[in-house]
């Protein structure tokens, strides 16, 4: 595949990309259960697991995300990473606990619609 020459995405991509976004969202989960715990003191820091943890769940959605991109025109895949909504609200649910509306479910299925219409367009 080369840049600019019609749009041509790999079969490997997009699945990839949504892969990435999950852990993405692992990391974010982690990211919050960390600043639960973080204090203005290096050793708390240190011992902070969680937060290398969400650390770690970054960096590795990076290296996907690096790779999924040379499948594929940006402008095509990157949209796919607004899935990582859809699996924060679904991971902040069953893992925080937290609570979900209506409307957040409307915007979930609102992200859902807008990335299918973009696939749908390439």
């Amino acid at each position: 595949m080369e840049a600019g020459v019609g749009i041509v995405v790999e079969w490997w991509a997009p699945p990839l990309v949504v892969f990435g976004t999950l852990l993405g969202a692992v990391g974010a989960v982690y990211f919050k259960k960390a600043s639960c715990k973080l204090k203005p003191s290096f050793s708390v820091l240190i011992a902070n697991h969680e937060l290398f943890l969400g650390f770690f769940f970054y960096g590795v959605s990076a290296l996907v995300y690096i790779v999924a991109v040379r499948g594929g025109e940006l402008s095509v895949i990157y949209p796919l990473v607004s899935t990582s909504y859809i699996w924060v609200c679904l991971l902040s649910v069953r893992v925080l606990g937290e609570q979900m509306n209506t409307v957040k479910w409307l915007g979930v299925l609102l992200i859902i619609a807008g990335v299918s219409v973009i696939g749908l367009g390439a």
